[in-house]
């Protein structure tokens, strides 16, 4: 009778130790296949190897805690595409940085790195550097329904974090972002319904983004109005510039400057500007100038940067508008 008792017990454990990986392989997200605006991506395992040719790629993956082995340079440092806000994410060595202009990837230099996933959510590819890309290794593109580099940074977020298996954690990133946006805008009623125009100034030329651009997406989640008639002109596009007889597009209750640091002169050439300077918002002294790290923030629009942006904006945008509301 104990004989028998102790084959079945071993019977009893041997069954067990043969069921629970496969009770482990259940629980793994694998293979899973990711929606794109060019088809659908299968990816079979979680993986090791992440390129990320995305503009701004780097931050989403590293809120993941993944740390890509090559990211893209977009524009500051050609040596380290890590800005501040997200230098204590990297794990390990930083980065490889690979330098491909817009419509111009280098495909063996992609090759080269060995990767087990290419991350080009915000990197605004065609249908075919798409499919040259796909046989290096499963690619993951923008979700359907957004113009090139219009995509929310939800969005992103989300199509990041289901692409490898991290569905829930992206889904809390978004949301602590997000509260954190509706705490300020529920602690600031005075910028509600104020009216934006998010500007740049290029080649002697002004021009605006619409609320399809990440920037202006800042502020219209604080309260701020972007309004239609600029919408209307931008059309399909993310952007506009606009002529001289049409700068009163850009007087609105509230103008903010994007990109200083690539105005020679700064702050100082934009003010002697005779057009700029006439404008009765900057003359009220409505306008938000970012320092370089914040600027940088505004400009990637990541879970990580947005929260740095917010805090080198808000006490501007207090000192304009009045203070927060008292709690």
């Amino acid at each position: 009778m104990k004989r028998q008792f102790t084959i079945s017990l071993f019977l009893i454990l041997a069954l067990l130790l043969l069921v629970a990986p496969a009770a482990a392989q259940d629980d793994s997200p694998f293979p899973l296949r990711v929606e794109h605006k060019f088809g659908t991506t299968e990816i079979s395992g979680m993986p090791e190897r992440v390129v990320a040719i995305g503009y701004t790629e780097q931050d989403f993956l590293l809120a993941l805690g993944i740390t890509p082995v090559a990211v893209r340079y977009w524009y500051g440092d050609e040596t380290n595409a890590i800005f501040p806000w997200a230098e204590d994410r990297v794990e390990g060595e930083h980065p490889t940085v690979l330098n491909m202009t817009y419509g111009s990837l280098n495909y063996e230099a992609i090759l080269a790195l060995e990767p087990d996933v290419i991350s080009a959510v915000t990197a605004g590819i065609t249908e075919e550097e798409y499919a040259l890309l796909s046989q290096i290794a499963p690619t993951i593109a923008q979700p359907d329904g957004y113009i090139d580099f219009g995509i929310p940074w939800e969005a992103t977020m989300q199509t990041i974090g289901d692409a490898f298996g991290l569905h829930d954690e992206a889904e809390a990133i978004i949301t602590d972002v997000q509260d954190l946006f509706a705490e300020t805008r529920e602690a600031n009623p005075a910028l509600e319904g104020k009216s934006v125009a998010v500007a740049y100034y290029f080649n002697g030329a002004f021009g605006f983004y619409t609320a399809q651009d990440t920037r202006a997406r800042f502020f219209t989640d604080l309260g701020f109005v972007v309004p239609e008639e600029m919408v209307e002109l931008a059309g399909e596009n993310f952007y506009a510039n606009v002529s001289a007889e049409r700068m009163d597009l850009i007087d609105q209750d509230l103008i903010v400057i994007v990109n200083l640091q690539f105005i020679e002169g700064g702050r100082e050439t934009l003010e002697a500007d005779p057009l700029f300077s006439q404008l009765e918002a900057v003359q009220d002294r409505r306008v938000v100038y970012f320092e370089l790290d914040a600027e940088n923030a505004l400009g990637f629009s990541s879970p990580l940067s947005l929260p740095f942006a917010l805090e080198a904006a808000l006490p501007q945008l207090q000192a304009i508008f009045g203070e927060a509301a008292s709690s």
